[in-house]
């Protein structure tokens, strides 16, 4: 049964808010996946078929959508992004509002939407305070069908190497592909997801088998060398390797 969701938050950042503004509307690749940038203006294309509804730079940047290109479950999406200046501009205040319209499986949709925005407006102030404006090279994958059990992020957590009460802001020695150590701060950690931040990129770990998917993994790296297919191969293999592939 199709229903209406309202997912809002709220935060303020170590950053501009024409640094936010650039974030939000031409540097997702940062810390979201890469997007085509929005044509500036009421009524200008925006990313995935959507309309941009306002834009007002750097305060407010809307846009929306009736029919969602390859999301089968949602048939309205709405993004809404209110940025103001603090301590003389120097700092940022945000509200994002995510909107719309589910048609099917309405809370379990709703849980992993609230909980995936949480952990990509983290990642947003990651990159706006560690990496803001250097170019990316991103990749993002999914597990092997056996990633969908209850247990499958579990096991992500040990393949790298952290105790259960490892918690965010300890310091790392992670196992990455090939055996090879990772150093990185554990900047993000639920039972839902795991954020690794090194001194050149920002790794996340999605356990979606919640929610009933394959585990997903993306990789924002900021290295001057960065290979975005190299980090695939690398770490697709590791992934698969967690359960047997």
């Amino acid at each position: 049964m199709s229903k209406e969701f309202e997912i809002t938050s709220e935060f303020e950042v170590d950053a501009t808010p024409e640094q936010v503004w650039d974030a939000v509307t031409s540097g997702t690749g940062g810390w979201l996946w890469p997007m085509e940038a929005p044509e500036p203006r009421e009524g200008g294309k925006g990313p995935f078929g959507s309309t941009v509804t306002a834009w007002d730079p750097p305060h407010r940047f809307t846009n929306r959508v009736e029919d969602v290109e390859g999301i089968s479950e949602q048939t309205l999406n709405q993004l809404d992004y209110t940025i103001e200046p603090r301590d003389e501009g120097r700092r940022a205040w945000v509200r994002y509002v995510h909107s719309g319209i589910f048609v099917d499986d309405w809370d379990n949709q709703y849980d992993g939407a609230s909980k995936h925005t949480d952990f990509y407006l983290h990642t947003l102030r990651q990159y706006l305070t560690h990496f803001d404006g250097r170019p990316v090279a991103f990749a993002t994958f999914d597990g092997p069908e056996a990633s969908k059990a209850s247990d499958a992020f579990a096991a992500v957590g040990r393949a790298l190497g952290l105790a259960d009460d490892t918690s965010e802001g300890a310091r790392v020695q992670a196992q990455g592909p090939d055996g090879q150590p990772l150093d990185a701060s554990v900047d993000y950690r639920n039972p839902y997801f795991i954020g690794l931040r090194t001194d050149t990129a920002l790794i996340r770990f999605f356990g979606r088998n919640h929610w009933g998917y394959m585990v997903g993994v993306s990789i924002h790296d900021f290295a001057p060398d960065a290979d975005a297919e190299r980090n695939e191969l690398a770490w697709q293999g590791w992934l698969n390797g967690v359960f047997g592939g």
